[in-house]
């Protein structure tokens, strides 16, 4: 489905992916009810309510009747939501559920407001727009009716379905953060939280991940929350990278602390893990404001569209300068730089009000990059180093001053140094889920004293230091606190940061940098934190112990079901790399044995315990220069656990596990029973990509393929009907969905003969998901149902579909 991108914008409109719905529908409690009404105020294609269906169709205890009510204005996509439900409701007859359902495309807020109390929900699922509303607005307006003053749909939507929720009612929103803190959202929080009461709020580490289709530029949370006054005790607080990630960090926390009892501005803290619990009580030795040190903070006067015939890109007579985000070099302003961003300004009447004394000022961006490593990164503008008697910040700045002159170098210095530490780094995250780091932010921000900032900037020269000696002075000039306490979050982070350093220049691919990685190597080196590196060890250790390891030393407590991804995302890889080895203590034991252990190689265990010593470079060089033949000795050991497959009386091997499995159940069951005799041209291989590719085979049916980067799992020429199968396997990736049947429909544009496309799931279970999703004129196989075959739209079970490429529009 390609859905117009001014429309989604207009609307402001994310549509659900199918692994987000999973996740929301898991945080539902039990339906242990016998009568079940869902509300989903903005469906959509239905991916939020298929996933709900298909949670409810395949639980213990189901109930008798389960109502929906499905809003969405959009015409484009009431069509498939249609579709969706549809399926639903065939579910449901199987399982046993009488499903009654209604699509209103109508608007939502207007009809919420004027529906009767009777219209009560047990359930709601929400994947609200997201669109700022105007202040003299229609829907403004019917908001303040109902008690809320809102500057953006999204929590509209959230406060209007609550007020539809039966008491005991159960809500799963997915939304952005920022209605977490911030004067804008202070009313709907207190709505919210006087009348809902949170038990889990779910916390994706990247913003593009969640939604990588869109442009997401906010943090992304799911909350689970109940329609009742009394709070629980504890409220869960998971995280993970993304939606298809099942590592997931799990920390319990008392309600008290996520919402401060004595808050007027109700902040709701999410709090990941113990770390940022250690990170909270760290911060809580600063206790100045900027008011407390006669400081203040503001935004840069210069918005340089509205200055345009005064703008200079080089500094002349009569200038002065006028400094960008793109001027910060290493803790100082670098300036004039040879770039597009004009880099003076006219002195003249008019820009005198945009002007400051050129003194020393401490800067801030107010932006960060959608994944930029640090959100607050803050630079001392030295006015020795730029003979001039005035200057102008730009509007993408915050500066320090004092009662608008400048500051005390050496403060300036102090004041950089702890903006830029780690630790207020770390901090500002856990409470601000936005790109943004404004003025307001940094004044409600707490500061160490005068005097600490003194000292701090005592230390610094014009050379500022690095983040290591950064972190380091703060600890010692700030904190007074041993570099040796294992608790220390500096520390810990600087550990984690120092593995995944290792980790990059052992060229680990790129989906391994990560913090999960990089855990796993300390875990599996039996390093902790305050460890020297010649200390590494190479202890036998299971995945169970890894997670134990992560928990008990370095405050990452993850869920017990994610081991799968430690063994899959992770420690496979490191296999692979030669990094480690596998049942060293019993080579014969089975690798999907609950016994089985590895530990890291020998070579490499030598080569990490000169990390940070004078021998590294030449270690790394030494070990990356003999690790190819490494690899290809345990390669050979790791070749008697993979799957065998047979093509073309040739025995093939699949890598063990993920899809393969799969894969090997379309090559043995699927293919024999549905084309029988049929000629394999191409499978593919999670780790090799290809494991088999006939190209004379596809060449002489007229198609030629330059990468397989897009190609099936499976492709079958189909000899007795003469058609070519394209066959997707369906594990962690999705199904062949209009989007993706028209990929195929390109890339086999020349074929000579009917095509079919076949989406194969292992369980019925996996295929509902995707169901809102599925293409017509297309094939599904599930495997634990492998005699059966099911047809979108067509008059016999397998059916092939030429395309008319002459009458095709765009």
């Amino acid at each position: 489905m390609k859905q117009d991108q001014k429309q989604k914008g207009k609307l402001g409109q994310f549509l659900t992916p199918a692994s987000v719905a999973e996740l929301m529908v898991g945080m539902f409690g039990k339906f242990d009810r016998p009568q079940i009404s869902l509300l989903d105020a903005g469906a959509g294609v239905g991916s939020l309510l298929a996933a709900f269906v298909a949670k409810l169709c395949h639980s213990q205890k189901r109930p008798a009747n389960l109502d929906i009510v499905a809003y969405e204005i959009d015409p484009f996509v009431i069509g498939y939501l249609h579709q969706t439900l549809k399926l639903c409701d065939r579910e449901c007859q199987i399982a046993g559920i009488s499903l009654n359902y209604e699509i209103r495309d109508t608007d939502f807020i207007e009809d919420a407001v004027r529906l009767p109390d009777n219209s009560r929900f047990t359930h709601a699922i929400l994947n609200p727009p997201y669109l700022k509303i105007n202040a003299h607005s229609k829907v403004r307006d019917l908001l303040r009716s109902i008690g809320l003053e809102t500057s953006n749909l999204y929590t509209g939507f959230i406060a209007a379905t609550v007020q539809l929720l039966e008491s005991k009612g159960e809500l799963v929103a997915i939304s952005p953060r920022s209605f977490c803190n911030g004067p804008y959202f202070r009313d709907f929080r207190r709505m919210f939280l006087e009348i809902m009461a949170l038990d889990q709020i779910h916390l994706f580490d990247s913003r593009q991940e969640a939604f990588s289709d869109d442009e997401v530029l906010q943090e992304t949370i799911i909350i689970h929350a109940v329609k009742q006054k009394p709070k629980f005790d504890n409220v869960i607080i998971s995280t993970s990278s993304n939606a298809d990630d099942d590592f997931m960090l799990s920390n319990s926390l008392a309600y008290t602390e996520i919402v401060l009892p004595n808050d007027s501005q109700q902040f709701i803290h999410i709090i990941p893990d113990i770390l940022s619990q250690q990170v909270i009580k760290k911060m809580a030795n600063f206790t100045c404001t900027l008011k407390d040190l006669e400081l203040t903070v503001s935004t840069g006067r210069v918005v340089d569209f509205r200055a345009k015939e005064y703008l200079c890109l080089m500094p002349k007579q009569n200038t002065v300068p006028l400094i960008y985000p793109l001027n910060f070099s290493a803790g100082y302003v670098d300036y004039p730089k040879v770039t597009k961003k004009h880099q003076a300004l006219i002195y003249a009447e008019e820009t005198i009000s945009l002007l400051v004394p050129n003194e020393h000022y401490v800067l801030t961006k107010r932006f960060s990059s959608k994944e930029e490593k640090k959100r607050v990164v803050a630079v001392v503008y030295d006015a020795n180093q730029i003979n001039c008697s005035w200057v102008g910040f730009e509007n993408h700045l915050n500066y320090f001053h004092k009662e608008g002159r400048g500051l005390n170098l050496t403060l300036a210095r102090g004041l950089a140094a702890y903006l830029n530490s780690s630790l207020v780094d770390a901090f500002f995250r856990l409470f601000n889920g936005h790109t943004q780091v404004n003025a307001t932010d940094l004044r409600n921000l707490k500061y160490p004293t005068i005097a600490q900032l003194m000292t701090v900037g005592l230390y610094i020269t014009e050379h500022f230091p690095s983040q290591k000696e950064i972190d380091e002075l703060v600890q010692k000039e700030l904190l007074s606190m041993s570099n040796q306490s294992e608790n220390n979050p500096l520390i810990i982070k600087i550990r984690i940061d120092e593995a995944l350093q290792i980790l990059i220049e052992l060229g680990l691919p790129r989906a391994q940098l990560n913090e999960r990685s990089a855990l796993t190597l300390l875990a599996l080196l039996n390093l902790k934190p305050t460890d020297s590196w010649k200390t590494a060890a190479s202890p036998l250790m299971g995945i169970t112990p890894m997670m134990e390891f992560m928990a008990l030393h370095y405050g990452k407590t993850y869920k017990p079901n994610t081991r799968e991804t430690v063994r899959r995302q992770t420690v496979h890889q490191f296999l692979d790399a030669a990094l480690i080895i596998v049942n060293p203590d019993a080579p014969e034991r089975p690798v999907n044995s609950p016994k089985t252990v590895y530990q890291i190689e020998e070579s490499a265990l030598e080569l990490l315990r000169t990390y940070g010593t004078t021998e590294w470079e030449k270690s790394i060089h030494t070990y990356l220069a003999s690790v190819e033949t490494l690899k290809k000795r345990y390669a050979q050991e790791r070749e008697l656990s993979r799957i065998p497959i047979v093509i073309e009386g040739e025995v093939k091997t699949l890598s063990p596990g993920g899809q393969n499995i799969l894969i090997e159940k379309i090559i043995k069951e699927f293919a024999e029973r549905f084309t029988p005799g049929g000629k394999l041209i191409y499978v593919g291989d999670t780790d090799e990509k290809i494991a088999y590719f006939n190209q004379v085979a596809l060449s002489n049916l007229g198609v030629t393929i330059d990468s397989h980067g897009k190609m099936p799992d499976v492709i079958i020429h189909h000899l007795k009907n003469d058609w070519i199968v394209l066959i997707e396997a369906v594990t962690s990736h999705g199904p062949i969905n209009p989007k993706r049947k028209n990929e195929l429909e390109v890339i086999f544009a020349d074929i000579k003969i009917p095509i079919v496309m076949v989406t194969t799931f292992l369980s019925r279970k996996a295929m509902v998901e995707y169901l809102a999703e599925i293409a017509w004129e297309t094939d599904v196989w599930v495997a634990e149902d492998s005699t059966h075959l099911i047809h979108f739209n067509g008059k016999y079970l397998l059916q092939a579909y030429k395309l008319d490429r002459d009458s095709e529009t765009e």
